[in-house]
């Protein structure tokens, strides 16, 4: 009988959203909470256990986990103290495993450690010694250091974007984690770092140049020429000192493979490094064209997605339209628990006013207007993405003029429908309609929109990757700066009989 270890701890942040992280915005999960929580919907833990539990002689279990919406740096005291619940259950159930699987993001950091995830893996592998076989699952936005490398044993990298492979993520990390316990898999992972940031429609999967890359990846896990492989594009808000592209090939015991699949990888990525850069087009411009349109026009504000780090709190959309006097229908999320708390107090059916955006990025001006409360709400909803709920905190909803604005205390994905529909707004029904999200899902807002407009905004997360003010990440790097080199050379991981490189 196998012993599997289970947990995980996700988090995605921007290093230029002012809002902290704490202890209090994760969502914690003990014991069998954390597969109470998984089951039914789509992740990498229930993707893992589907695969551990067909398996009469694997015992999964499941030990501490931890989710935060994305948002600013995580407190340091804040992260301790998740870390000492994480080693403090690894501690109590340690003996007698036979292997771990740890899932991550990638995309972590912290005020006083911007590589707590590597952390983790440092004292996890403290405690459980040099020989338990031990795999990780990551986001392909994460960031792969070379402290995490050397503490895992392998990995597994989402495939799609938008990600809709998390329970096949998942599945494949469980799956080379047995492979290693029944075979005796002597892993060997390679990887090509590339200094190139990247953001935009062409990382599509389905339709992108960066499809290319993933297609090749695949590949090489299915014919078994690697154990796992990927192309990771890192996040470019995550301003720490190992952010860049990277290539990741795992074989069985062959470093030279691996070496020369992760070469082929990121030679094939990089020149379609200008391709790879986001489109944008000026508000003003967008609101001109969509004056003249039959339908919906999105206005995509990737520069303050929450799901990518941003505060949510940019009104910079909705004061451009004040300013343009456009008085058709418009909806807009808005993350301001000043005025969620003003609504409550207003009342619904009442009018008064309000100051809304910037309460939060102090880069963004307070806009004052005169509004109706329409609805105010408490509670979860169901996520239409994923089959989870999210919490969005006390919420109101807010009639100024042709601005219908859903106005939230807590941040939380709107890369779909999910927010609008919660509080009675079909989107098919405005004239523009603002997504906070690095791009418009098809299915969700581009399959039936007359126009997608990507806005050239300011905010934490905008795709103007130049102009975010990079200060940790190692230079040069490509959009960041002009003349760009770049040489391609592999270092190889292994723990299980051979050094790295």
């Amino acid at each position: 009988m196998y012993r599997i270890l289970v947990a995980e701890c996700m988090q995605e942040v921007s290093s230029f959203n002012p809002v902290e992280t704490r202890y209090e915005h994760f969502h914690v999960r003990r014991g069998e909470e954390l597969f109470a929580r998984h089951r039914g919907v789509e992740s990498y833990v229930s993707g893992a256990l589907q695969v551990f539990e067909a398996r009469p002689d694997v015992e999964a279990v499941p030990l501490w986990g931890a989710d935060a919406c994305s948002s600013g740096l995580l407190v340091q005291e804040d992260f301790e103290r998740l870390a000492a619940e994480l080693l403090d259950a690894v501690e109590r159930h340690r003996h007698g495993a036979d292997g771990f699987y740890f899932v991550l993001h990638g995309a972590m950091g912290a005020t006083g450690d911007l590589d707590p995830e590597g952390y983790l893996l440092q004292e996890v592998r403290r405690l459980v010694g040099p020989d338990l076989p031990l795999v990780i699952s990551l986001d392909l936005h994460g960031i792969l250091t070379r402290r995490m490398l050397e503490h895992c044993d392998a990995l597994t990298l989402l495939h799609t974007y938008p990600h809709v492979d998390f329970v096949d993520t998942g599945a494949r990390a469980a799956r080379l984690l047995l492979r290693i316990l029944d075979e005796g898999l002597r892993p060997v992972t390679a990887r090509v770092t590339v200094p190139v940031l990247v953001r935009g429609d062409e990382l599509i999967t389905e339709t992108g140049i960066y499809r290319e890359s993933i297609r090749r990846a695949q590949e090489l896990e299915r014919s078994g020429t690697a154990l796992a492989a990927g192309m990771m594009i890192g996040n470019p808000f995550t301003d720490v000192p190992e952010l860049c592209s990277q290539s990741v090939v795992i074989t069985d015991g062959d470093p030279e493979a691996a070496e020369r699949e992760a070469l082929e990888l990121a030679r094939g990525f990089w020149p379609h490094r200008g391709r790879m850069q986001a489109p944008l087009v000026s508000v003003e411009e967008a609101i001109a064209q969509a004056r003249d349109l039959e339908g919906t026009a999105i206005f995509a504000d990737a520069a303050d997605a929450t799901s990518s780090g941003a505060s949510g709190d940019s009104n910079f959309i909705l004061a451009a339209l004040v300013e343009a006097g456009y008085e058709s229908r418009v909806l807009a999320p808005l993350v301001d628990p000043p005025g969620v708390r003003r609504a409550f107090e207003v009342g619904v059916g009442n009018s008064g006013r309000f100051s809304l955006g910037g309460a939060l990025d102090p880069r963004f001006t307070p806009l004052q207007v005169e509004a109706t409360v329409t609805m105010v709400r408490t509670g979860d909803y169901p996520f239409e993405s994923w089959g989870t709920r999210q919490d969005a905190g006390d919420t109101a909803l807010l009639q100024a003029g042709g601005m219908t604005v859903v106005v939230t205390s807590l941040p939380v994905y709107l890369f779909d429908r999910s927010l609008f529909l919660a509080h009675g707004c079909d989107p098919r029904l405005f004239d523009i309609v603002v997504v906070k999200s690095p791009h418009c899902q098809e299915r969700f807002f581009t399959a039936w929109a007359a126009a997608n407009f990507n806005i050239d905004a300011p905010g934490s997360t905008s795709a103007n990757l130049p102009s975010l003010g990079h200060t940790v990440c190692r230079r040069p790097m490509y959009p960041l700066d002009e003349d760009v080199c770049f040489e391609p050379r592999a270092e190889v991981f292994s723990r299980r009989g051979r050094e790295p490189t």
